[in-house]
């Protein structure tokens, strides 16, 4: 079982804090947030990981990855902009292609940081030999219009999705992390030859689970998806409690 973090994101939204440098290393509780999410993984039972990150950040990343304790390999997309950018499921299919990768698959957002740890995770989706996503009921209508909306049945398997939904139904939110089995991986290349939107990976799901069977995991604990200065604080505020 291999990881892969998406972080070829610009994160424009964070400007200033961000012109220079990377989301994923910025700080919560005097910690980056890539660190935050890697802890949570199952670290031990993974062969690799892969950080797949733009030009104009690559170098940033590989510092880090000098000093993290576990090996960490950054990949390259070639990108400098918004413009250019290969979106995070052209990201991904970029790493298993180059890589050759033919294991099962954790992909994570490398902004995404949770409170518990998510070792249940891949045995989760390891245990029904099927692709998951995790969830997280957000307790509120309005911020799951800028999220995606799942329906499960009464064995978690996925029965609707709704990419950023204009009237939502449920606070069920799909979250940017996934566990693909072996199997399902080259599925990635296949619905981007199909010629479907290379970015935003929840839209992969909404496009896999009329196909294959695709199982929800419910998030322990917390879960932020660092985006704008508001959710940085907000992160900032609960870890410091912890």
């Amino acid at each position: 079982m291999k990881a892969v973090i998406l972080a070829g994101g610009y994160a424009t939204r964070l400007y200033p804090l961000t012109r220079d440098r990377p989301k994923h290393l910025l700080e919560v509780d005097g910690r980056p947030l890539l660190e935050l999410l890697l802890e949570r993984l199952p670290l031990g039972e993974l062969d690799a990981v892969y950080v797949v990150t733009n030009a104009k950040f690559a170098e940033r990343f590989r510092e880090w990855a000098e000093s993290y304790p576990t090996d960490v390999i950054v990949l390259d997309d070639g990108t400098t902009s918004e413009e250019d950018r290969l979106g995070a499921i052209g990201d991904l299919q970029l790493v298993i292609e180059s890589e050759g990768i033919d294991d099962d698959l954790i992909v994570a957002a490398g902004d995404s940081i949770f409170t518990e740890r998510l070792d249940d995770f891949a045995r989760f989706g390891r245990e029904r030999d099927a692709a998951a996503i995790a969830v997280y009921d957000v307790g509120n209508l309005e911020a799951m219009k800028q999220l995606s909306s799942i329906g499960v049945d009464a064995d978690s398997r996925l029965v609707t999705f709704e990419e950023k939904p204009e009237r939502p139904e449920s606070t069920l939110a799909g979250i940017a992390l996934y566990f693909y089995p072996r199997a399902i991986v080259p599925l990635v290349g296949e619905y981007l030859a199909e010629g479907n939107n290379p970015d935003q990976p929840g839209r992969l799901i909404g496009w896999l689970y009329e196909r294959t069977p695709v199982y929800a995991w419910r998030v322990p604990g917390r879960w932020f998806d660092i985006g704008t200065p508001e959710t940085l604080a907000q992160a900032e505020r609960l870890f410091e409690k912890d």
